[in-house]
């Protein structure tokens, strides 16, 4: 007798979902990312299919897909992801029509043709757990931050002296 699986495809919309670990979502790395970072990360793992982290796109014209205009959003977001860890590059692309391909870290590499020699190397699993949090000012540092701010909007509300009034 066959078993009946409990929740198979009942549960969800759809057969394909986004695997993103509790663990990633709670970690500094992810908690420091801007918007746009975390949408851009999201945006990538869509693509992610079982056997192809490495060769994950993050091009202009594949991220159109998903509604990126601004290739300077996108740059600035992309270069958070890889500072992050949480973003790993394992081909540099080169023009006119070769993108460079990425893998995210809370996923085994795969092994596929074309890896840039050493990628397989220097990538590490989990790699954005090492990724710390952004020191948080002091008081004093806030303070000093708040006075130097204060003394620049006291300095243009000031009248300014007419030159040569005596």
């Amino acid at each position: 007798m066959k078993r009946k699986k409990p929740f198979a495809g009942s549960t969800r919309d759809g057969e394909r979902f986004i695997a993103l670990p509790h663990v990633v979502i709670d970690s500094p790395a992810y908690l420091n990312l801007s918007a746009y970072a975390k949408s851009l990360l999201i945006d990538i793992a869509r693509q992610f299919m079982g056997s192809n982290n490495g060769a994950l796109l993050c091009s202009r014209r594949e991220m159109a897909k998903y509604g990126w205009k601004s290739m300077d959003t996108l740059t600035k977001a992309k270069q958070e992801l890889l500072e992050a860890q949480l973003l790993f590059q394992t081909v540099q692309g080169q023009r006119p029509n070769k993108a460079s391909w990425y893998a995210v870290t809370w996923q085994a590499l795969d092994k596929l043709d074309g890896l840039d020699a050493g990628s397989a190397l220097l990538f590490r699993r989990g790699a954005y757990k090492t990724t710390l949090a952004p020191a948080k000012p002091t008081r004093e540092q806030l303070f000093k931050r708040w006075d130097k701010a204060a003394s620049k909007t006291e300095a243009l509300d000031r009248p300014t002296e007419q030159r040569g009034a005596s």
